[in-house]
């Protein structure tokens, strides 16, 4: 598999990245082990996963899963911290959760650094010079390697890489957003400072939540993720009338190209600017390897401007040169 690198920065990574968000949850130690070994025998390095994923679980799988079957030197490893189970208040940015957070997830996976590490969230009720510090001391001390960031908006994503730039701090060196044919928003401001900061892009959800692979277009399967207690609130948002027709618009490129409405959406998100990997979770090996076996794909130019057009959000004033509206 083809390696990128992050940003504007030396760490490379697979262009296709292997997500965790189900592990220890829905998915079992079976299948984790299935996922990561095919992912790893297809050329895949960067490994992504989260402290809250299945209540730590997912960490403490992916220990145990490169303790015995992947070495560790061979994986690029992800995580996150910030994020909390509390309704109240769903992140804590404070340097003292999010060190704590950190110790603790390294515990979990059993290795004494990750090569990424992220603020999963942003955090109002913290200073964001106090949740960066973290970032800082983090990689200062050799828990990580590189820092990144999370579903953040493009404000918040510019006052923070620009913060780091201008002292001597860590660079960000990844952002990682929600981004599909189906949720195109981050282009509106996200995207153009990542791309100024020199920050990596690494989508989530490159499917549309499953919805892009044209599985719901009959119904809901009842082995989907839609049809799940847990994910079905996840899935709906993206079945509505406008997802329809862009579904429809993938199925049709993908039959003109003899190929699967799967790899349609997921080599347009991987190929556009500033993106360096999507992130893809997967339900059984099966479907992670006909989601690696994208690699060889590229999209015809006249095949991405008619998707481009076809899911293409509005973004006026003042996105727009205010003179051309």
């Amino acid at each position: 598999m083809e390696q990128r690198h992050l940003g504007r920065t030396g760490l490379r990574v697979s262009r296709i990245g292997l997500g965790t968000l189900t592990w220890g949850r829905d998915t079992d130690e079976h299948d984790a082990a299935e996922q990561l070994k095919a992912f790893w025998d297809a050329g895949g390095t960067l490994v992504d996963t989260a402290d809250v994923y299945g209540g730590g679980e997912a960490e403490y799988l992916l220990g145990r899963l490169m303790d015995r079957l992947v070495p560790r030197q061979d994986l690029v490893l992800s995580t996150k911290a910030g994020s909390v189970p509390d309704p109240d208040r769903r992140t804590d940015g404070s340097r003292g959760h999010l060190l704590a957070a950190l110790d603790a997830s390294l515990d979990r996976l059993g290795t004494d650094h990750v090569d990424l590490w992220q603020l999963h969230a942003f955090d109002p009720y913290t200073p964001l010079e106090e949740s960066l510090q973290a970032l800082d001391i983090a990689v200062r001390t050799g828990r990580a390697r590189y820092a990144g960031v999370a579903n953040f908006c493009g404000w918040q994503l510019a006052k923070a890489g620009t913060w780091q730039l201008a002292g001597d701090r860590t660079r960000l060196a990844g952002a990682q957003l929600e981004y599909s044919l189906l949720q195109r928003g981050i282009e509106r401001e996200v995207l153009p400072a990542a791309l100024d900061l020199g920050i990596g892009l690494l989508p989530s959800s490159p499917l549309g939540r499953g919805v892009l692979t044209g599985k719901y277009r009959g119904g809901t399967p009842t082995d989907s993720r839609g049809a799940s207690e847990t994910m079905a609130p996840f899935v709906e948002p993206y079945l509505d009338d406008a997802a329809s027709r862009i579904v429809d618009a993938v199925t049709t490129a993908a039959d003109g190209l003899a190929t699967t409405p799967l790899h349609v959406a997921l080599a347009w998100v991987r190929d556009r600017p500033g993106v360096t990997a999507p992130i893809v979770g997967a339900r059984t090996a099966r479907q992670l390897t006909a989601a690696l076996s994208v690699e060889t794909l590229s999209l015809p130019d006249e095949i991405c401007r008619a998707l481009d057009d076809v899911s293409a959000p509005v973004h006026r004033y003042p996105d727009h040169d205010w003179s051309t509206l």
